[in-house]
Formats: C-alpha cells, structure tokens, sequence
C-alpha cells in the first residue's frame, strides 16, 4: 500500500501499533494543551504584564492556538497525501516542540500569542496524518479500534488537560507545563526518526543547540544577564533588542548551519529537497486564502463572550474578509492546476456527507463544553468556577470511553447505524437537561444525562471517521481528514454563536417577564426573590440552549441514515 510516494508495510502489526503509539501519544498531549492554558492563564497573564481584569487581552493567548489548531489543517493533510505520513507527522512533532519552548521562554504577550500559535499548528498538524496513517495500514473492516483509539486519545486530552496543568502547577510555574510538552514532543520525534533509521545525529545536536540558544535568549536568566562574563553575551551589538545580542546572533548562525544540513546531508532529519516542487503541488494560494478564511472566521467567534454575546465587536469587519477570501478560494478551486482538494475527492455521497455531520456534531457539541458548566455556576457553585467546571468532568471521561467503544462495535455495525445510535443518545441527554430544575446538579440521578451525552458523542467519532476514509482515495485521505476537522471546530464556533443567540433571546423573554425591583423588593435593592427571578431566567437561557443543542445532535443522526449509507458499486 502506498501513501505520499511512500510504501506503507501493512503486513508489519508491531511496527504498525508502535507508530500508531508514538502518533496517539503525541495527539493526546496536543489535544491536552489546548485546555491546560485553562488553569494557567491566571500566572500567564501576570508574567505577561496583564492584569487578572484584563481577561479579553488574553485572550488571544487561546484564540491564536485555536487558530494554529485548525488554519493550515488542510494544507497539513494535503501535504501529507504529497510527501507521506510520517514525514509530516515528524515535522509536525517538531514544530510543536518549537512553540511549546518559544511559549515557556516567552517575556512579554506577543511571544506568548507567537508560541501558542506555533503550538497549534504542529498539535493541529497531527491528526490529518495520523487517521491517513490508519486508513494506509488497516484495511476497512479492521479500521474501526485504531480509529477509537486515535478518537479517544484526542478527546482525553480535554480530561487529561486541566488535570496535567493542575499537578504541574502544584510543583513549578506555568512555564514548566510548556517546558515538559517541548521535551515530550522531542522524544516522539527522536523515537519516530530511530524507527525509521534516520536519525541524523549532527543536525539533531545542531537543532538541539539552536533550541537550547532560543530558549536562552527569550529567558534571559538574571545570573546569566548579571554575570561578568556571561552578561557580554547579552550585550545589544547595536540598540536595544535582545535579538541583536552575541547570543541571539549565534543562535541564528546554528539555526542556518541545521538548514545547511538538512539541504546537503545524504540523510538528513529533514528532507527538504522535494519542498519546491511540492509547494507547487499542494497549492499554497489556496491554502493561504482558505487559511484567511477560517483565521477570521475563528477570531469573529472564538473572541465573543458566550454568555453576553454571539460575535465579536469587530465582526462586522472580519466576516466581509472571512466571505471574499472563501470566495477567492472557492474560485481558485475551480480554475487551479492542482487544487488545495483535489477535484472528485468528495465525489462519493458518505464522503463529503461526512463533513456535514461531523460539522452537526461540533455545533451540538460546544453546548455541552460550555453551557454546562455555565449551568453549575448560576445554580449550585456559584462562588467557584473550578467546581462549576468539574461538574463537566463525567461528561469528558464518558467521550473517550464511547470513542473505544465505538470503534470496537465498528466491527458488527455499519458507520451510519452507530452515527445515529450515538446521536440518538446524546439527543436525549441534551433533551433531558433541558428539564433540569435549579438544584438538579446535585442529583446523581440527574446527573446520568451527562455521561449519557458523553457516551453518544463518543461513539459517533470512529464510525464518521471510518465513512470518510472508506468513501475517498488513498491519495487524499490527509487533506479529507484534515478538513472533517475543520468542519467540527467551525461547527463549533458557529454552533456557539447560534445557540447563544437562541439562548439570549430566551433570557431577554424571562427577564422582560420579573416584575420591577421596586414592586418586588419593595426597596430599590435586589433582594433574594428579585436574584431567583434573576437566576430562573438564566436557567431558561440554557434550557433554551440545550433544546437547540438537542436539534443540531437529532439532525446529525437523521443525516447519518441517509449520506452516510455506502454507495453501492454498479454491476459490472
């Protein structure tokens, strides 16, 4: 079998599951910092000079990974269709090395927003390969446990996350979570380039130093700085930029000897030769307008407060650029040599109906990820937002167990059946919270509904997966996977905004209903009956919510059923 010009060995099973390890392991630390910022945002912003009220300046800081995550998904996936898997997966692991260090080193906000978005694009960059990896090594009918098991790995992370964040803190800065991820990426990347008896131990050792002198100059320790000796290596040559000093400069000069290598080595970590006629091929124009496209898109609603508003203020600036460069996309599509998504590779009904339901699934999905722990906050832990969101957890452990599961029974149900049995079940769950009273949260009979919805998301992801990879061409399934992906996580953005919208309107509705302060309080001071008015209408606002959540889930399964169904071969 072959992928990206490479001979994939399929009848090797040790050596398939030890890729698969390292790719699955790399996912779930990927996947588990895009929620480990959660806890350390707080220190982060003090070591940026933010203070903790100036939370929307931050916020960059999650909306640059986010936009990293899911921007150049399907140049990624497209590229790895062209060069192979496994030599994307490498250089995506190093990539995520590289911003995990330029994010623990970083001194002010710009290198931190810098960093994550580094981050993103390599943790981002893993699972397009990775599910390619799979469809190159099983054949359909095996695919289902390695698809849950890639599926489970990348929806522990949101478990793992906090909790990883949570014990680092403990013991170290914020800076150590970033430093353990830079290491952790760097050993997979070794252990991937031992396997494939490449490891280029010179332009390792060159990229090793480049690193250690970035990390150096961003950190700049005081008794380095300080020193008699070592403070010469800080000292600007001219101005005032620390990317000026000896250090700096030397670190630059290691950076182009690693290139040197990489271009010149007979084997290098590396190979950059193929890069000029691959560019060519992947199509960066329309990479980088569909990149464009979906970097606005994500800040209009990745920058929004989910609780007060659907958009972003500066929407009305950013949706005009998110529409003309998908447009410039959509007719560089249509007139391009070599297209970004190469023409008929959706032709197949289950394929691109695959997008369609996954991008369901992420606009149902985000209500469960936000408004629940909303709910916690407004009823029974109102005065901690930690508890509020610990209320999430059974939800987030149930979602990689339904994800084993459903790759298990991928085996004895067909893709389209277990779609719609798990939306089904999620369907009920959001239906049933809907119903939740005040004091629900403190119910373990109630609770149920959460696990329940975990479990049902849980088991769609194999069973889409495994409909796209049986339904498109070996030579695509890199950029198909990649853009499933995109299609979840822009569901979930304008899931949030719609939703919300739906939400706001039940609050405003509720609230125009709670008699004057004055008639209620019979003092112009809020008085408890006025606050449970208050509160019965916020409760309302996610009542609302949950019922919209509940459509978006009901029609993804209704969908499943039909695009999902495989198409049946014509007779020869």
């Amino acid at each position: 079998m072959t992928a990206g010009g490479q001979q994939i060995p399929s009848a090797q099973p040790g050596s398939s599951r030890l890729l698969l390890a390292f790719a699955v392991v790399a996912i779930a630390f990927a996947a588990a910092d895009t929620y480990v910022v959660v806890l350390a945002l707080p220190e982060m912003m003090t070591a940026v000079g933010l203070d903790i009220d100036q939370l929307q300046r931050a916020a960059p800081i999650i909306s640059g990974f986010l936009l990293g995550y899911v921007g150049v998904l399907p140049l990624i996936g497209r590229i790895a269709d062209l060069r192979g898997r496994v030599p994307v997966l490498l250089g995506c692991l190093l990539i995520f090395a590289i911003g995990s260090v330029i994010t623990a080193a970083a001194y002010d906000l710009p290198t931190v927003v810098a960093g994550r978005l580094i981050q993103g694009i390599g943790g981002g960059g893993l699972i397009p390969p990775t599910l390619a990896l799979v469809a190159d090594l099983w054949p359909p009918e095996k695919r289902g446990l390695p698809l849950g098991i890639v599926g489970a790995m990348q929806e522990l992370g949101s478990v793992i996350g906090p909790l990883y964040g949570a014990a680092v803190l403990t013991a170290a800065s914020w800076r150590a979570i970033f430093w353990i991820n830079a290491v952790v990426g760097l050993i997979l990347a070794a252990g991937m380039l031992r396997r494939r008896q490449r490891l280029d131990i010179p332009g390792l050792l060159l990229l090793t130093l480049t690193i250690a002198g970035l990390s150096l100059v961003m950190l700049a320790p005081k008794g380095l700085v300080t020193g008699v000796t070592t403070g010469l290596a800080y000292l600007p040559i001219t101005g005032e930029s620390r990317w000026l000093t000896p250090l700096a400069l030397a670190t630059a000069g290691l950076l182009v000897l690693f290139c040197l290598r990489q271009a010149l080595a007979r084997r290098p970590m590396l190979d950059w030769r193929r890069w000029p006629s691959l560019a060519h091929r992947a199509d960066l124009l329309g990479a980088l307008l569909l990149c464009v496209g979906l970097g606005t898109v994500i800040v209009t609603f990745a920058s929004a407060e989910p609780e007060n508003a659907a958009i972003s203020p500066s929407a009305p600036i950013l949706l005009p650029v998110a529409l003309g460069a998908l447009l410039l996309f959509w007719l560089r599509q249509r007139t391009a040599r070599n297209p970004l998504l190469p023409r008929g590779a959706f032709a197949q009904r289950p394929a691109w109906g695959a997008i369609v339901v996954s991008f369901l699934i992420g606009a149902s999905l985000i209500a469960a990820l936000v408004d629940i722990p909303f709910f916690a906050r407004l009823t029974i832990h109102r005065d901690s937002q930690v508890d509020a969101a610990l209320v999430l957890v059974r939800f987030l452990v149930a979602l990689p167990i339904g994800a084993l599961l459903g790759g298990l029974l991928l085996r004895f149900i067909r893709p389209t059946i277990l779609t719609a049995v798990g939306m089904a079940i999620s369907t009920a769950a959001f239906l049933h919270m809907s119903t939740w009273s005040q004091d629900a949260l403190r119910h373990d009979i109630e609770l149920a509904s959460l696990i329940a919805g975990g479990l049902g998301f849980g088991l769609a992801i194999a069973p889409v997966n495994a409909a796209l990879l049986n339904h498109t061409d070996d030579d695509v399934h890199g950029v198909a996977s990649g853009m499933l992906i995109v299609a979840r996580m822009v569901g979930m953005l304008l899931g949030i905004s719609a939703l919300t919208t739906i939400g706001l309107r039940a609050f405003y509705k509720a609230s125009a209903a709670i008699p004057p302060i004055q008639d209620l309080c019979g003092a112009p001071v809020a008085c408890s009956a006025y606050r449970d008015a208050v509160r019965d209408a916020g409760i309302a606002q996610l009542h609302a919510v949950f019922v919209g959540a509940a459509v978006c889930a009901a029609a993804a399964g209704l969908l499943a059923l039909v695009l999902l169904r495989p198409v049946r071969q014509p007779a020869n």
